[in-house]
């Protein structure tokens, strides 16, 4: 497979690519989408590279398709829990990694409590580094795999209409894609209860609204997240029977919609407060177009920057 040269050595965030950047990933995430729809799902691409899955934060979504991904180019892969590890212990991040790098790793995939965390490592040590999440910052794949999941349906985002609605405040999904999709040419609403939207969120090229039905009328998409109670300091809902009763996305919401809408979900999903079943496995639904999209955008990001890096 041909490879173009990205601008960045790591992928620490959207906010640090540039939309070339982004075209390329998708183009490679493309042609790695056909060979995962093959009966051999592998190719030889990176053979030669060592990766480790550092997750200091529980995932399951996440750390398994970046282990797919890494699998199905080939790479040696490196599964490393913080809970069983010697973090427990009192040892720093720098010293995990370190630890690790004498293992002659070439690529570090972290997710990471605290924002920031991939940027440090970034400055301090040689390998590359790939953010699969920190804090309530960024998560670059998940907007990648979100903005690429629109382009193969409606194949531009320019001028669509992108709706985020929910926990945008403690939310990472939400800041990588606004991020991505008002680089892409796309328009963005935020939506939710005014505890959970950040003050001066529309400095960064979004409206904002309170009202669901009105953004729903307004909206091609909706990308539906879902709330953040662990990374909640404070009471920002009533209930969760009250925030579904305004803002979650049912089949009865939708009916008074004059036209259809595409649903999004980075997962996991809480059925029953910010969407029902019937919505989330609907017609509408991308949500397991997400999930294959996920391995192939990850394949892509791995390859573009482990492959020969410059």
């Amino acid at each position: 497979m041909a490879r173009s040269q990205l601008s960045v050595k790591h992928l620490l965030g959207i906010k640090e690519l540039q939309v070339s950047d982004i075209e390329i990933i998708f183009q490679t995430a493309a042609q790695f989408k056909t060979v995962l729809e093959r009966s051999i799902k592998k190719v030889p691409s990176l053979k030669e590279i060592t990766v480790v899955n550092l997750f200091f934060e529980s995932s399951t979504r996440t750390r398994v398709s970046f282990e797919l991904a890494a699998k199905r180019l080939s790479a040696e892969l490196i599964n490393f829990s913080a809970s069983t590890s010697s973090v427990k212990k009192g040892e720093t991040l720098l010293d995990t990694v370190q630890n690790i790098l004498a293992m002659k790793v070439d690529v570090v995939v972290i997710r990471h409590p605290s924002p920031g965390a991939p940027h440090f490592l970034s400055t301090r040590i040689p390998a590359i580094i790939i953010n699969a999440g920190d804090g309530a910052h960024e998560h670059p794949t998940q907007a990648l795999l979100d903005c690429f999941t629109l382009q193969q349906k409606f194949g531009t985002l320019k001028g669509l209409k992108v709706a985020i609605i929910g926990d945008i405040l403690h939310s990472r999904v939400a800041l990588s894609n606004i991020w991505a999709l008002t680089k892409l040419g796309a328009q963005v609403r935020l939506c939710g209860p005014s505890t959970l939207l950040p003050p001066y969120i529309e400095s960064l090229g979004v409206t904002t609204s309170y009202e669901l039905m009105d953004t729903l009328q307004w909206c091609d998409v909706a990308n539906v997240l879902r709330i953040q109670h662990e990374r909640q300091k404070g009471n920002y809902l009533p209930s969760l029977r009250e925030y579904h009763q305004y803002f979650g996305i049912t089949p009865e919401v939708l009916e008074k919609v004059r036209h259809p809408i595409t649903i999004l979900h980075p997962g996991p999903i809480n059925r029953g407060v910010e969407i029902s079943s019937e919505v989330a496995d609907g017609p509408h639904s991308l949500i397991l177009d997400q999930v294959l999209n996920g391995v192939a955008i990850r394949m892509a990001v791995l390859y573009l920057l482990a492959a020969n890096p410059s």
